[in-house]
């Protein structure tokens, strides 16, 4: 078990250091799955290790130049103040209601990725205030929700809302992902029980992991990063679906 642990830890540090993203949609679903969590325990769990995941990707893509603070700072204060509130919501629904929720969002973000082209390293065409805020708040309240450190929303809100390079976004979801896992967290701490020992082991792993994927985002065109992360979120979408329509029909 420990061996497979390193090794979904690594992954999960792999996507986030290459997508700015994937880390929660790879974590809670090994939690549930390969771990043995509930989803609920999952949601509290994946939040720790992503946002710690997250502060190690960001640190990677800083030093790259990959990373806008001030859309960050914007976003991700939007992004905690709805993570926060909305934390307690994903207790009031049923574990196989939360993960069919979970993919039919993966899936509506996938395909809007896969149509949309992906705009490289460039210059940034700045959005009003309120565009900034009101789309990490939207993130923030299903990161709340779903238990997700949100990249996968992250990354195609930056690219598509705000006007960020896909290369930018991927660096700058990162920070958003450490502010919002962190408001996420607080607002489920007194509920599920949380292992701290899985989530060191996840943790470490992922910085391997984080250091890879940040130098391979850096190599890789910008419509081939942004395709393959699409075609990763509707893939696991599927999986998801399929498997808790089943439980759901029983």
């Amino acid at each position: 078990m420990l061996a497979l642990e390193i090794v979904l830890g690594f992954a999960i540090g792999l996507s986030l250091g290459l997508l700015g993203g994937g880390g929660s949609i790879l974590t809670v679903p090994v939690l549930v799955y390969l771990v043995g969590q509930t989803p609920q325990a999952a949601v509290t769990t994946s939040l720790a290790i992503v946002g710690a995941n997250s502060l190690m990707g960001a640190s990677f893509h800083k030093v790259q130049g990959t990373l806008d603070w001030r859309v960050a700072a914007l976003f991700g204060s939007a992004g905690m103040l709805g993570a926060y509130f909305a934390s307690n919501i994903s207790s009031q629904l049923s574990p196989t209601v939360l993960m069919i929720a979970f993919s039919l969002l993966m899936l509506f973000v996938g395909a809007v990725m896969l149509v949309r082209p992906a705009s490289g390293i460039g210059p940034v065409s700045e959005k009003p205030f309120w565009v900034v805020f009101a789309s990490g708040g939207l993130v923030g309240i299903l990161t709340g929700i779903l238990g997700v450190g949100g990249g996968f929303l992250i990354v195609p809100a930056l690219v598509m809302l705000v006007g960020l390079p896909m290369q930018v976004a991927v660096g700058t979801s990162l920070i958003v992902i450490v502010m919002n896992s962190a408001a996420g967290l607080l607002g489920h701490l007194g509920g599920e029980s949380i292992n701290f020992l899985l989530i060191m082991i996840f943790t470490l792993a992922g910085l391997a992991g984080t250091f890879t994927g940040a130098r391979l985002s850096k190599r890789l065109p910008a419509q081939k990063l942004q395709r393959a992360f699409a075609w990763f979120v509707i893939l696991l979408a599927l999986v998801l679906l399929a498997d808790n329509f089943i439980k759901l029909y029983r």
